[in-house]
């Protein structure tokens, strides 16, 4: 055992969160968002647009677009992903076969926390302090508790449910960081018994992140972990005594450099990676916004993770602290100065719920109790909002909440459930439940502390995507707009497409079911009907023929007063 370590762990603590339990965890999580549920604005309805057109034949499948309009920025990994699951399923409708994939993907992304906090853990600086007469925690029972917190931790993150259920390529980079990550952790152990499964994991991880759009994210998180892999073997090296020689693997960290420089090569010179003096500046940052995304966003990972970094601060460059932080790092750096800060951010999750869970070895019973009482009034006052506010829209009582509903969602009817109003019981029951084991006097475990966190976000989140569905679906969703276009338009008729954007474009062919044609692309005289965005409209005359066209209607989503297109309607022959 680490006899610097600020860890004291005995036996006792590092009782295993039971499987069921924590399987019940991640399916609670990971299932709501992903069923149920419209394509919300806007990159979550565009993504699913660039799949459709693959699926259909419409688009190249190295070249993502929706009607011609290409989409920037966006390796076509993902896109590849939600394309085939569509063609794969054709007897399910195709938003949902679209998640299939990013579902599996989000449940990557949670095993592979589990198996980095694992082997981070494993480490031997890592371990807890050796106690005179025994009774420390024993290495495999330790780093699995230590696993179980980090899970809890990620899954506790607030900034983690909503962009975690997306079809975007946003969730394909954050589960590849999080298998980079792992690969990593798996390098940096002092005896890997399967190198080659571990160099391969990254290789794949690597070439993954590549083709999800991600390229210096690639090359500058890659190189990172690696070189302070490279650096944590030769520390140890340098502490081994003579009588002892450290077995160490040198192939799976060789094979593994030689795999990231070849994909970083190869992306080089098909163009993947532009060069940097093409590259417009980075813009400049409001360190007031970037702060306040930063707390709420990554809550309540970030002040475990600082508690960490303190307390663990003579071992900064021990893999366990080291490899997180690197990780956590770039995409911290990258946040800042992104114009997309919070999808950015995401990145950095994983690593910061590693880092959270080493906090939890070195935190007092009174802080600990300060965290369950914080996060036990926090998300018992969120849920009872959610419920609330639910109740008043099924009854209009009470009647503040429910015209604040009609007043934001204008046109809204609520429909009543039983299938979504018995699962959102059954959550709450349930959280009941683990309050009150909380609470109840039996034995401490190492993760105890984050039970509460995990559970409070898990509970919100699936009553939002049970009670709060149907106004969710309303209100982010273009397709009531969707509908009421298509309501206009006359049967077995094109539709012309002016100025409208990539997401306009997709909710208007998956939700109207219209046929859309860019006015850009020459005449079109089958097309009966044409829509037209108000910022377009100054110079629509250069592009359409406007004696040929009355205009017929302004629609406007009702959630978004600032968001309408025209309706334009052929007139003559």
């Amino acid at each position: 055992m680490n006899s610097t370590t600020p860890a004291i762990v005995s036996q006792s603590a590092v009782r295993r969160l039971p499987r069921l339990a924590l399987i019940l965890f991640c399916v609670a999580y990971v299932l709501p968002g992903f069923l149920g549920r419209e394509p919300w604005k806007t990159a979550d309805v565009t993504a699913f647009g660039v799949m459709l057109e693959m699926a259909a034949g419409h688009s190249g499948w190295w070249h993502p677009q929706v009607l011609g309009l290409a989409v920037e920025e966006a390796g076509p990994l993902p896109y590849w992903l939600g394309a085939a699951f569509i063609r794969l399923l054709p007897f399910v409708p195709a938003d949902v076969a679209a998640r299939v994939p990013f579902g599996l993907l989000l449940a990557l992304t949670l095993v592979c926390t589990w198996y980095t906090v694992y082997h981070l853990a494993r480490q031997r600086a890592a371990q807890p302090i050796s106690f005179a007469f025994g009774g420390e925690a024993s290495p495999t029972d330790y780093a699995r508790a230590m696993a179980d917190a980090g899970l809890l931790a990620l899954m506790a993150c607030l900034g983690l449910a909503q962009l975690s259920h997306e079809t975007t390529p946003d969730l394909a980079r954050l589960a590849m960081v999080s298998t980079l990550l792992y690969a990593a952790a798996r390098l940096a152990q002092e005896e890997d018994r399967a190198p080659v499964h571990t160099t391969t994991v990254w290789g794949l991880a690597a070439l993954a992140l590549l083709f999800s759009g991600a390229p210096w994210i690639m090359i500058v998180l890659g190189s990172g972990l690696l070189l302070v892999v490279l650096l944590a073997r030769a520390t140890r090296q340098q502490g081994a005594s003579a009588n002892e020689p450290v077995p160490i693997r040198k192939n799976s960290l060789l094979w593994s450099a030689v795999l990231l420089a070849l994909v970083t090569l190869g992306a080089a010179l098909s163009g993947m990676v532009p060069d940097p003096a093409l590259q417009s500046p980075p813009g400049e940052v409001n360190w007031i916004n970037w702060g306040r995304l930063l707390v709420w966003f990554t809550w309540p990972a970030w002040p475990l993770v600082l508690w960490t970094l303190w307390r663990w601060r003579r071992q900064l460059l021990s893999p366990h602290v080291a490899l997180p932080l690197c990780a956590a790092l770039v995409s911290l750096v990258d946040s800042a100065f992104s114009d997309a800060r919070d999808r950015a951010l995401l990145l950095a999750l994983p690593a910061m719920a590693a880092l959270a869970a080493f906090a939890l070895p070195t935190l007092r019973r009174s802080v600990s109790a300060l965290i369950d009482w914080f996060t036990l009034l926090f998300f018992t006052g969120c849920a009872l909002v959610i419920w609330v506010i639910w109740f008043a829209m099924q009854t209009g009582v009470p009647a503040k909440p429910a015209a604040n509903v009609a007043k934001l969602a204008p046109g809204f009817v609520p429909e009543f459930s039983f299938w979504l109003f018995a699962f959102a019981a059954s959550a709450t029951l349930a959280w009941i439940w683990l309050v009150a084991w909380r609470v109840g006097q039996h034995r401490q475990a190492i993760w105890k502390s984050l039970v509460l966190p995990a559970a409070g976000s898990t509970l919100c989140w699936l009553l939002l995507m049970t009670l709060w569905l149907p106004l969710l679906d309303f209100s982010r969703s273009y397709g009531p707009l969707s509908r009421r276009i298509a309501s206009m338009v006359p049967p077995h008729s094109c539709v012309l497409a002016d100025g409208l954007t990539q997401t306009q474009i997709a909710a208007l062919q998956y939700h109207g079911g219209l046929e859309l044609k860019r006015s850009t692309d020459g005449p079109a005289p089958a097309c009966r009907t044409l829509l037209v965005t108000p910022d377009s409209q100054p110079t629509l005359d250069q592009r359409v023929n406007l004696t040929q066209w009355a205009f017929k209607a302004t629609v406007r989503r009702l959630t978004d007063n600032k968001e309408s297109l025209l309706v334009y309607q052929r007139v003559g022959g």
